[in-house]
């Protein structure tokens, strides 16, 4: 998806199995991020730079959502672990992460498999997209300056 496009109207269920909308953030800015998985190096590094700057993403009028192919229950152990003050929406079918393009191939150690290609999208308070950071923009240990 690109800025002008709106966010669809379900995003998914967060770690406590509630249903998370669009709506739920009307009025408000969104930080919308898409990251691999739970507890890895790279996405620890994003999510404790989002939680660390949480007061001045809040104080700038975002809310913040993370999405990953994880369980609920993989969620709520990242949270705790780390005590991430977000939602995280549990995408196992990466339903969410097809509709806004971000699941894709990907080359590890040259293997290619499907998965998460590491997007960040900053939604205004109608659901519409103003900007994309893409996976080779974002740098996981100062997202959350990138975003302010």
């Amino acid at each position: 998806m690109t800025p002008g496009q709106k966010i669809p109207a379900y995003l998914g269920v967060d770690q406590n199995g509630n249903p998370v909308n669009a709506a739920d953030f009307a009025g408000s800015k969104l930080v919308l991020y898409f990251y691999p998985k739970d507890s890895t190096p790279g996405c620890t590094a994003e999510a404790c730079s989002l939680r660390d700057n949480f007061d001045a993403l809040t104080a700038q009028g975002y809310k913040v959502v993370g999405v990953s192919p994880d369980s609920q229950a993989s969620h709520l152990k990242f949270i705790a672990k780390n005590e991430l003050p977000f939602t995280l929406i549990s995408d196992p079918e990466h339903k969410l992460s097809e509709e806004m393009g971000v699941w894709g191939e990907k080359t590890l150690a040259g293997r290619k498999y499907m998965g998460i290609l590491r997007t960040t999208f900053l939604v205004d308070g109608d659901g519409v997209i103003t900007r994309v950071i893409g996976p080779k923009e974002i740098k996981t240990k100062i997202h959350a300056q990138q975003i302010l």
